[in-house]
């Protein structure tokens, strides 16, 4: 079989210098510096999300959820530079999971591009908080204690596909059931909780090891101190997952919460629903009916400034970083690749040896969204080229 070589090259968002990607059979066989122009495209490893519900009209959550949704899941993400993610599936009947997990596996045994970009699946539910608020937008009436039982039967009918799991601290089963989750290596986050911070503090002992959405499906009101984002913000255990579409937190408590976690314990996710990536216009939804999708990615409940989901993906994330939190280019990229990819097998970095997930994009300072390049720059050798 004839080996396929091509070369990518793009500046690198650290140095602001050229690179030349050599890429050898879909692996990174060199890394070497090169003269470009001053208006290259950037060129960094693909954006890895962790919290991906659905994009561009395909909802991993929906009753019809097929193989199919999966797949074209995958390519829209892809030409939005995320060339690794996590489906993300949420409070529902046991049932209703699932199927979902069902499509999700038989897309990864059908189709390679997905069998490399979904290492595992995220279940976001249903051990959490029934509250009002810290629920979010998840069904009440399907929102239960942590369940081994359960979990076990999900994992044997689909090969362990789940492998991260975010779960309220509140309930008292929280911290054995953290325990055997991260026996079993699959990642506990912290999320959609009213726990006290003791109850936090406990299932972090006990393994736990993220902050799902840090900020969001919390209460409207909360004690001044202490309460349970303190207490996720000042474990240095923790890594806070933060979405940074302009809507979901303000600039300030953005830019103050990164500042706390620090670089090394905060990373970027979209948490985008089924809308982000669609028109702006009014839609139908089978979770909270009418909702408004504006020009800006706000989705929020038809009439109200209620939101209703995110609707901007990880590449309008990391431009919002890097104004809000006032990081530079490099730094906002790192939280959306290295520091996400911590969790899915090192994912998200540019090292010889390492596949060659790679994504060039415009972007200047000022911009709402990397713009993402179509052709990737790919360069292939004479040797390669057909004749003629």
């Amino acid at each position: 079989m004839r080996t396929r070589e091509y070369t990518v090259t793009g500046r690198d968002p650290g140095t602001g210098r050229g690179i030349a990607v050599t890429v050898h059979d879909g692996m990174i066989g060199a890394i070497e510096p090169v003269e470009l122009p001053d208006d290259a495209g950037w060129l960094t490893a693909g954006l890895v999300d962790l919290q991906v519900n659905g994009f561009g009209g395909h909802d991993l959550n929906a009753a019809d959820v097929t193989t199919g949704t999966v797949i074209a899941l995958t390519r829209a993400l892809r030409a939005q530079g995320v060339t690794t993610y996590v489906p993300t599936i949420i409070t529902a009947s046991h049932e209703r999971i699932a199927h979902a997990l069902a499509e999700i596996a038989a897309a990864r045994r059908l189709d390679p591009e997905v069998r490399h970009a979904v290492p595992y699946v995220h279940l976001e539910g249903p051990y959490i908080s029934a509250e009002d608020g810290p629920r979010g937008a998840h069904a009440a009436e399907h929102v239960r204690p942590p369940s081994e039982q359960e979990f076990k039967a999900w994992q044997a009918a689909y090969g362990d596909l789940i492998g991260m799991v975010t779960l309220s601290p509140h309930y008292p089963e929280a911290p054995d059931f953290t325990a055997w989750l991260t026996g079993q290596g699959v990642h506990v986050a912290i999320g959609h909780t009213h726990a006290r911070p003791d109850e936090i503090t406990t299932v972090v002992d006990a393994g736990a090891c993220l902050c799902t959405h840090l900020g969001n499906g919390a209460h409207a009101v909360l004690a001044r101190h202490p309460n349970y984002l303190w207490t996720q913000l000042a474990d240095d255990r923790l890594t806070a997952g933060f979405i940074a579409d302009g809507h979901h937190l303000p600039d300030d408590t953005l830019r103050a919460m990164i500042r706390a976690k620090g670089l090394d314990r905060s990373l970027l996710v979209s948490d985008a629903v089924s809308l982000a990536g669609m028109p702006p216009g009014r839609y139908e939804t089978p979770v909270g009916g009418g909702v408004d999708l504006t020009s800006d990615g706000r989705l929020s409940l038809a009439g109200s400034d209620l939101l209703a989901g995110a609707a901007r993906g990880l590449t309008d994330g990391v431009a919002q970083a890097v104004k809000a939190a006032r990081l530079s280019l490099a730094e906002a990229i790192r939280l959306a690749t290295v520091q996400p990819g911590r969790f899915v097998g090192g994912r998200g970095t540019l090292q010889v040896g390492g596949p060659a997930d790679l994504v060039r994009f415009a972007w200047a300072p000022g911009d709402a969204s990397l713009s993402i390049s179509s052709d990737q720059g790919s360069v292939e050798p004479a040797h390669l080229r057909p004749e003629g």
